[in-house]
């Protein structure tokens, strides 16, 4: 096309320059001026890669004073263009608005119009964008969705709490599982589903300040969540950037500690307008009627200005009544507001699930049984099917199932209560226990000595946590010169165990740093043991990668040498030989630390190797927890319960391990409490709530269902594709990871979630459980997500050309595929995705107007395409441009059919299942009523603003692609 002063051009390689105006030509070259940046660019006449701007009747142009022009009509004078039409703000008609007054800062965003303009995209582009738009809107649909993006196994229960719970409003629940089963795991995915979905914008965590740290890393190791750690220090740099510090961040882990010891900072918490809160080891928060303990009214405090509120407690029956009732009034003070009244209530449904459990097992109940639980549960509905239970006939099995999902529901706290028991869980692995006695060196011998004069200022706490490092002691006997692992029999024997398991994986535990540290050293100097070290004094990527090499197969660590902190928040479950060089002071520490290789899915049974020294405190301490908690082979709910009740007779023994006498007589008392307890525990469990706190067929179901998603290979051919056309380096690791590094021509300079260093990512679960430096890759991983938004938020693959070989067609035979986006616009909260994510409906027209999307297949179709180069795709837009403007019009008369077809469906689907939701637990209030009148509430007015939402929601043109058919 020939070039006149005036005229606007588009540069095809730097759009971000607006508008350019041809200001000078000669015979070889030609001049833009860009205004809206001032700058020229000098251009070769032939070939440049710059596109005439030039707009067509229906579109709307802004001048450069800002009014803007509904075009009618284009006139064309020496070779510049002049827009008549009508004038939006003053609606005056016949306004003429010639090129060179055109706004220089104008952005070509429709496809359309970036079409004409030349600017067009890699054919790759174009079909990354559909398939990301298509898959995006897959994923919204699917019923698990915001339960695959975890690293975390596929466990059943953990799974049904988290999908039952996850996706209510503002739940507020109390869970309960026994030690080993998972509350964090369930906590942090009711978290990830409530962030995802759009129900929860701002958490926080209050956890004990021992637990702050193992939060954090198990929300972003398992939950791809960056909380941030709030302690004292941080606190006030925040009140540089905020009047309220607590608005610097929407996802905050503080300890209760730091909550409790600042009015101020407790005003500007409550302040802060959380979505949720999560409160961990909630049994620690005393209450009683007449004195609650300030942390409980904090926490009281705080819930009452929460919507959602999640507690983590140890088992119920463990604490008493009465600490369990203080749980549930914190969730929902008006329906537990008198404890007589919850005795009372909770003893009266007691033999109602005593007889389900009965009916469960097969067993009959007698006519008077029957009788008293009609006269219980109060309804009529219930006494023919408690009938049909308890008839042995073939009925009896589905009978049984309706009976028990029918009281579940009515179940007393069955909707803020869950509670699972390894008794109901099954797939836990044995444990075996190896007890070592060991001499006494006499250089300990010596050091304890001159350490029990010197220490005698000291409280018998202070010198009983000594007496069970004596190579500690030892070390500040000697100063510089404590070479205690040259004597201790305990690293000869921890040597000679090794040497002699090469094969096998050993974890091996102490209370300090330091000795893990000196450990290692002689392991490796001795007898060339590969040993990894995780101690607190490491940083989680240190820690990462200690933990990744010892979770190698054949290359990697034979042991991980880890301090206390080993024992919280990793899981190194593809282990099963555990050594602990010391043991200790607390039984909840000590089944942490068993914990990190006793976890659901364990495939081996547990070996615990416990070399002691005798006539220490070691050896008081191993009788005790063996002998009188049974702590090592079985988990011990009872343990913290009897220790603070004979902790001063266990203390002295520990600070004067000589003096026995009386110590068998403590041990037999203990385990006479510790057996009593437990059978009481027992007795007491509740099997109607562990049903319904396990999830049963379902739950396994859904488990099943997430597993066959795991092996979808369109994720990964998706993201190989992504990670491509975004500029991310791919180097193959082997054994199913990959290496991502940035590089130089990356679409954006930094791509959010990519650290610059790089990171290694897996799409197997298994490898992830395994590798803890490898992130586990699922469509809700950060990076997936965040290149979705990338490509889908942009103009990224919006505008493309392509060529078609095929002899059936005739040469020049002009296609146009078009994607269209269905949308509702609504706050996040509504989570109309549910129903109606942006979908994309495809079509591809002929000149004729006629649709072939649905007897074209789009991967095949794209296929036979082939790619054009820039030169001949600008000729051949300028050659068909009034052809495209017709195919679009068909294309905007039809698709509207399709579009409000797949609003109608998502407003019924809405509409049905937001009704049958709401009642339901309209129904069940009457009987249950644990059901709060809020949630009715939101239920109904979500309903409402959902089906309005849908109403408004609309359709536009995301993508196109202009197709010509060649028989070269």
């Amino acid at each position: 096309m020939p070039f006149t002063l005036g005229q606007r051009w588009i540069s095809d390689t730097e759009s971000e320059l607006g508008l350019g105006t041809v200001v000078a030509i000669d015979a070889r070259m030609v001049t833009l001026l860009f205004p809206a940046t001032g700058e020229n660019r000098l251009y070769a006449r032939n070939d440049s890669p710059i596109t005439r701007v030039m707009f067509n009747p229906g579109d709307t142009i802004t001048s450069h004073e800002g009014w803007q022009l509904k075009v009618d009509e284009v006139k064309e004078e020496n070779g510049l263009l002049a827009y008549l039409g009508t004038r939006e703000d003053t609606q005056e008609s016949g306004v003429i608005l010639r090129e060179v007054l055109l706004d220089s800062k104008l952005v070509f965003s429709k496809p359309q119009d970036r079409l004409f303009a030349g600017q067009i995209d890699r054919m790759d582009r174009f079909a990354l964008r559909f398939r990301a738009r298509k898959y995006q809107s897959e994923q919204y649909r699917m019923p698990w969705s915001g339960l695959r993006g975890m690293r975390t196994s596929l466990i059943p229960h953990q799974l049904h709490i988290a999908n039952d719970v996850g996706r209510r409003h503002a739940p507020r629940v109390l869970l309960a599982d026994e030690v080993g089963l998972g509350k964090t795991i369930e906590a942090g995915m009711i978290i990830h589903q409530q962030l995802l979905s759009g129900a929860a914008e701002r958490v926080l965590i209050i956890v004990p300040e021992t637990l702050q740290h193992q939060w954090l890393v198990e929300m972003l190791r398992r939950f791809n969540l960056r909380f941030a750690l709030f302690d004292d220090e941080r606190y006030a740099e925040a009140q540089h950037d905020s009047e309220n510090p607590f608005y610097t961040e929407q996802l905050i882990i503080c300890s209760l500690d730091f909550v409790r010891r600042n009015k101020q900072r407790l005003e500007n918490l409550c302040e802060a307008e959380w979505d949720l809160m999560v409160v961990d080891e909630a049994h620690h928060l005393v209450w009683s009627e007449e004195a609650p303990s300030r942390e409980y009214q904090v926490i009281e405090q705080l819930a009452e200005r929460v919507p959602g509120v999640l507690l983590l407690t140890a088992t119920p029956e463990q604490l008493g009544m009465q600490s369990h009732f203080a749980r549930l009034r914190l969730l929902d003070p008006s329906r537990f507001h008198d404890y007589e009244a919850f005795v009372a209530e909770q003893n009266n449904f007691r033999p109602v699930a005593d007889a389900v459990s009965l009916l469960l097992e097969g067993n009959h109940l007698s006519d008077e049984s029957l009788n008293t639980l009609s006269e219980l549960i109060g309804e009529q509905d219930i006494e023919p099917l408690l009938k049909a239970a308890n008839s042995g006939g073939e009925s009896s099995e589905a009978a049984r199932q309706e009976l028990v999902s029918m009281l579940t529901d009515r179940h007393g706290t069955s909707r803020v209560l869950f509670r699972n028991t390894r008794s109901s869980v099954k797939g836990f692995p044995q444990r075996e226990l190896h007890t070592i006695r060991l001499p006494l060196p006499t250089q300990y011998q010596t050091a304890i000595k001159v350490s029990g004069i010197m220490s005698a200022r000291k409280t018998a706490e202070e010198r009983a946590r000594d007496m069970l490092y004596p190579e500690q002691i030892y070390q500040e006997f000697e100063g510089d010169n404590g070479t205690w692992w040259n004597f201790d029999p305990r690293v000869d024997w921890l040597m000679g165990y090794l040497t002699s398991h090469r094969s096998q994986k050993v974890l091996v535990i102490c209370a300090k740093a330091a000795t893990a540290l000196q450990l290692e050293q002689v392991l490796r100097e001795r007898e060339g043991i590969r040993a990894a070290v995780f101690h607190e004094g490491m940083s989680i990527i240190e820690r990462d990668r200690a933990a990744a090499w010892f979770a190698e197969e054949d290359t990697g660590a034979q042991v991980l040498l880890c301090s206390e902190i080993g024992s919280e928040g990793r899981n190194f479950q593809f282990a099963s030989n555990m050594v602990m060089f010391d043991l200790p002071f607390n039984p909840d520490l000590l089944e942490q630390r068993i914990g990190r290789l006793d976890r659901i899915g364990q495939a081996h049974d547990i070996q615990i190797h416990v070399p002691y020294l005798e006539n220490t405190a070691q050896s008081i301490l191993v009788r005790w927890y063996h002998e009188g908690l049974d702590a090592f082979e079985h988990t011990c709910p009872t343990g913290r319960a009897i220790y603070d009740d004979v902790c001063e007779s266990l203390i002295g023994y520990l600070a004067a391990p000589e003096n026995e006498e009386g110590f068998a007589e403590l041990i037999h008392r203990c385990r006479t409490q510790h057996d009593a307890l437990k059978t009481q525990l027992e007795q007491g469990r509740d099997r109607l709530l562990e049903i319904h706190s396990n999830g049963g067929e379902k739950a396994q179901a859904l488990a099943n269902e997430i597993a066959e998603q795991d092996d979808d290979t369109a994720l990964v051919n998706f993201a190989m594709n992504l990670f491509d056309i975004i500029g991310i380096n791919q180097d193959d690791k082997g054994d199913n990871m990959i290496i991502l590094t940035p590089s130089d021509h990356m679409l954006v300079p930094d791509f959010p979630g990519l650290p610059e260093d790089g990171c290694t990512i897996t799409f197997s679960r298994d490898v992830a459980l395994s590798r803890e430096d490898a992130q586990f890759i699922t469509w809700e991983h950060p990076l997936i997500r965040n290149g979705l938004d990338l490509i889908l938020s942009g103009d990224t693959g919006s505008c493309a050309l392509s060529l078609l070989k095929n002899k059936a067609l005739p040469v020049g035979t002009l296609l146009v595929e078009m994607v269209y986006v269905v949308e509702a616009k609504a706050p996040r909260q509504l989570q109309l995705q549910r129903f109606l994510p942006p979908t994309p409906v495809r079509m591809l027209l002929d000149k004729n107007g006629t649709n072939l999307a649905a007897q074209v297949e789009f991967e095949s179709f794209n296929r036979q395409l082939s790619a054009v180069n820039r030169h001949t795709s600008s000729k051949l837009i300028n050659a068909v441009q009034q052809d495209v403007h017709g195919i679009l019009q068909h294309g905007e008369e039809q698709v509207g059919k399709a579009a409000q077809a797949l609003i109608d469906a998502a407003r019924k689907e809405a509409d049905d299942k937001l009704s049958a939701e709401l009642s339901r637990l309209e129904a069940l209030k009457a009987i249950n009523p644990n059901i709060r009148d809020d949630e009715l509430s939101a239920i109904e007015d979500n309903r409402q603003q959902v089906l309005e939402s849908l109403s408004e929601a609309s359709w536009r043109l995301d993508a196109l692609r202009l197709i010509v058919v060649t028989h070269q």
